[in-house]
């Protein structure tokens, strides 16, 4: 059957400009106008009619309203805005259109009338005819923000009208780099002479990276962050071997692939420039402040970096270069960002040539052509968001790279796993510290453990997941200091852990939006004795102690220590006292015998490997014959997902099944009436809580009178 032909007449100003023949003449008027736009790309974004909108629909929507004076005028949706868009937009200034030459090269979005009343609707009507009838531009200002309400054409309807936005001129803190992809171009002449603006020189990349020099992990650290702050579920760590054309050999490249939200245009331009405003306020829900952790993450662990990241409705591509810029005199980072047409990704046409130039920069400098550009992107499922970045040329070590990687058992083995360490295996110097055997400082696994006080995201490391280690949770004879530092509530979380006591360390965990940044503090005595607190570890979070109301916070940009101020040295002498008396009121003076198990949690717990949440083991179960991956359906627990998480009750120690003289079926009223008995025939309660069968032993080989002077006394309340 022969197909129909569907012809179109484009206009300009009532007069015709062009007679189109369409072959799909089975689609939609919006992919009609997407193929006028690719064929003739002459047409910008204003001069066509209804179409305009019709192309802005696939795109983000945000709720706007316009005020003028502080009055109203109407509530608009916002079509494609720029990111953090306001969602008050105070026009300023109204002046004529022909004072402004550069708004063509301005990025838009589209207002459309959304009134909340008849008064609203009238209010837009009348603005739009202003604006038309004297060829007027709205100015609205914002603290990062201008923007530009254009005026809408001749004999269109006031239905909706386009805005130009760009970023507002102040003069950068930190060199500026040349950020190619899509920029807000700015007119020469309306900046003063009289500005000084700063540029970066290549060299400034590894001037970041020494930011992390004296840990490799706090680099990666960074990454692990931003894939927390954007919602990901989970995140893969790894380190594969990839063929390169510019070195001509295989090299091996650090990958970190996350399932966040992604990042859109904008977010990644925020990402990859230098000295960006922060925050008034300290977001409790979020790590990431200080703006810097992807630049310098990435400049320590090497010398090239590429980002893909994708959202609902795009994808981005930006590439930070060593390799790229050297030889230069500023430094270059190409962008090319692409825009989700239904089920098509697209290439934003507002800069083609330039986005062509980046691209080509790409596949030159790195190891990704657009067939393993898009082998990556293959890794995105139909409608999945999330962020990938590949870091390759890394830091050496002599010879070898300064990280090394082992694979691990595949089959989701437990016997060995892979894992990323750092090859000198250094332990870092803290005061008071005499054990080499640091784990955390060493093997990214077991810094990932602890990373987070209250883990939920899925980690992986090298293909096989990490086994989140909750700290809190895992200590024996758990007591919970509360106080008040400088008017502000803290809460400290002291206890004994047997794999700390073997290793021989001690200390306290500091912990800041819930992410780790000390380990292993030592305070008080601790300091001054090597092996006293043997064993001991306490948990405290500080995000509020350490933030001031004007939104600085007292933590260093590294995201690995706390600066040096009053607050800090009072919660130093704080910790000093409670963990001191944690020493004299409930460490056992014996000496003990490493795999005795006195030190057993109060309580053990299971994460659950789909809702993350986190289940009380019954006592007496051994969490060691569990599989690697658990689910709430499985024993011991053998519930819900849906059930809630459960809490132990402050002044509540439990009694291990194994404890000797002492039967888990036993009716607590008794063990009560047996403690009391025991209470009045011995002058002095020593020892702790003992759930190991080691221990029952040297027990039973003790005489009754020894029996009596080792009496324990953890069911008593602290």
């Amino acid at each position: 059957m022969r197909q129909p032909k569907v012809f179109f007449l484009l206009t300009k100003s009532g007069s015709r400009v062009l007679h189109f023949q369409s072959l799909f003449y089975k689609n939609s008027l919006l992919s009609v106008v997407r193929e006028i736009f690719y064929l003739f790309p002459g047409f910008m974004m204003g001069d066509l009619g209804v179409e305009d909108e019709l192309s802005f629909e696939d795109r983000f929507k945000q709720y706007v309203m316009v005020k003028k004076d502080g009055k109203i005028i109407c509530s608009t949706q916002c079509l494609n805005p720029p990111a953090n868009t306001p969602s008050i937009w105070n026009i300023k200034h109204i002046l004529r259109q022909d004072k402004f030459d550069f708004l063509s090269e301005l990025s838009r979005c589209l207002l459309r009338r959304s009134p909340e009343n008849s008064h609203q609707e009238k209010e837009w009507h009348a603005f739009l005819g202003f604006l038309q009838k004297y060829k007027k531009v709205a100015i609205g200002e914002h603290e990062r923000f201008q923007f530009y309400i254009l005026p809408p054409k001749e004999g269109s309807p006031f239905n909706y009208t386009f805005a130009c936005y760009r970023e507002r001129e102040k003069p950068s803190e930190c060199p500026v780099a040349k950020v190619s992809g899509r920029p807000e171009k700015t007119n020469v002449q309306n900046i003063s002479l009289e500005s000084n603006f700063v540029h970066a020189n290549p060299s400034y990349l590894k001037t970041l990276g020494h930011t992390h020099s004296g840990w490799s992990f706090g680099a990666i650290a960074e990454f692990v962050d931003n894939s927390r702050d954007a919602k990901a579920t989970k995140l893969e760590i790894s380190i594969d071997i990839i063929y390169s054309r510019v070195v001509g050999r295989e090299i091996p490249m650090l990958c970190i692939i996350d399932d966040g939200c992604g990042m859109n245009h904008q977010e990644m331009l925020q990402m990859v420039s230098f000295g960006h405003k922060q925050p008034d306020a300290d977001d409790p829900n979020r790590i990431g402040r200080f703006g810097i952790g992807f630049k310098t993450g990435a400049m320590k662990l090497g010398k090239d970096a590429l980002v893909l990241t994708q959202t609902t409705n795009s994808r981005s591509i930006a590439f930070l270069s060593q390799t790229l810029n050297e030889g230069k005199d500023n430094l270059e980072i190409p962008i090319v960002s692409y825009y989700r047409y239904g089920q098509f990704m697209e290439l934003d046409k507002q800069n083609e040539t330039l986005f062509k130039h980046n691209l080509k920069a790409i596949k030159e400098f790195s190891p990704f052509d657009k067939y393993f550009i898009g082998q990556k992107v293959g890794l995105f499922s139909k409608d999945g968001t999330g962020t990938h970045i590949y870091i390759w040329n890394l830091e050496e070590w002599g010879p070898n790279y300064s990280l090394q990687w082992e694979s691990g058992i595949t089959g989701g083995s437990s016997f060995h796993q892979g894992d990323i360490l750092i090859r000198s295996r250094r332990v870092r110097a803290r005061p008071g510290q005499m054990t080499q055997t640091v784990p955390l400082d060493y093997s990214l696994r077991s810094y990932l453990e602890v990373i987070f006080l209250d883990p939920r995201i899925k980690i992986y490391v090298q293909k096989s997941q990490v086994k989140s280690r909750p700290l809190a949770r895992s200590l024996n004879r758990t007591v919970v200091e509360n106080g008040t530092i400088m008017g502000k509530p803290v809460q400290l979380t002291l206890g004994c852990n047997q794999l700390e006591w073997e290793e021989a360390n001690c200390g306290i965990f500091l912990y800041w939006h819930g992410r780790l940044i000390e380990a292993y503090k030592r305070v008080g005595s601790m300091m001054h004795n090597g092996d006293r607190g043997r064993g001991v570890i306490g948990v405290i979070d500080v995000t509020n102690l350490m933030a001031e109301d004007n939104g600085h916070v007292w933590v260093h940009n590294n995201k690995q220590g706390f600066q040096d101020c009053e607050v800090y040295a009072e919660l130093e002498k704080w910790l000093g006292e409670k963990s001191d008396k944690y020493l004299d009121e409930h460490v056992d003076k014996v000496e003990l015998k490493p795999g005795s198990g006195v030190y057993k949690p109060d309580n053990e717990w299971v994460q659950c490997d789909k809702c993350r949440k986190w289940r009380m083991l019954s006592h007496g179960f051994n969490s060691k014959t569990l599989p690697l991956q658990w689910f709430c359906y499985m024993k011991p627990f053998n519930g819900e997902c849906e059930r809630s998480e459960q809490e132990v009750e402050p002044g509540v120690i439990t009694i291990s099944s194994k404890r000797l003289g002492y039967s888990s079926t036993e009716d607590p009223e008794e063990i009560k009436r047996k403690l009391s008995r025991q209470a009045v025939g011995t002058s002095k309660n020593v020892g702790e809580n003992d759930s190991s069968h080691s221990m029952d032993e040297d027990q039973a080989k003790k005489s009754p009178a020894q029996k009596r002077k080792r009496l324990r006394r953890s069911c008593r309340k602290s």
